[in-house]
């Protein structure tokens, strides 16, 4: 069997990273060598802003583990944000190879009860994230000719 990192030299975005399964894909991402944009908006989860960066601990974890990574803190749920995103990595790393899609929000009360300012919160969130992060990396993946992933993830939270 090979001891060749599987992600060795790629360079990979994954949102929602400072916690839960986005840390965990992008700790496993950096173990198998992949330089990493940790981005993370520093928000609980339901999406009221937080003191902490948890990216800034994320990346500390995966260099002091001898990895490269870089922290982003910008919100998914804003195309600039997005757009922040991918230039972070663009302007660390040269390149993307691939996008995991994972940032996420949850106002956990039952749809009757919920306020249209928590639905456009989890909408904006968990939506338009999706457009916002991949629409400005589209063309850099393409303008390369080598193959690229994309990744996205989603909850069944939503599911009465």
């Amino acid at each position: 069997m090979s001891n060749r990192k599987f992600m060795e030299g790629k360079s990979v975005v994954v949102t929602g990273s400072g916690r839960g399964i986005g840390r965990a894909i992008a700790l496993e991402l950096a173990r198998q060598g992949a330089r990493v944009v940790v981005n993370d908006a520093g928000v609980s989860v339901d999406g009221t802003a937080e003191t902490v960066s948890p990216a800034d601990e994320v990346v500390q974890m995966i260099k002091d583990s001898g990895g490269q990574a870089v922290a982003n803190r910008d919100s998914v749920s804003e195309y600039t944000g997005a757009e922040r995103i991918i230039d972070t990595a663009l302007d660390n790393f040269g390149r993307i190879d691939a996008v995991i899609n994972n940032a996420g929000i949850l106002r956990d009360v039952m749809f009757f009860k919920m306020m249209p300012e928590d639905w456009d919160a989890v909408i904006h969130t968990n939506l338009d994230a999706f457009y916002n992060v991949l629409h400005p990396v589209i063309m850099p993946m393409v303008r390369r000719r080598e193959p690229a992933r994309i990744v996205t993830l989603s909850s069944v939270a939503g599911v009465l």
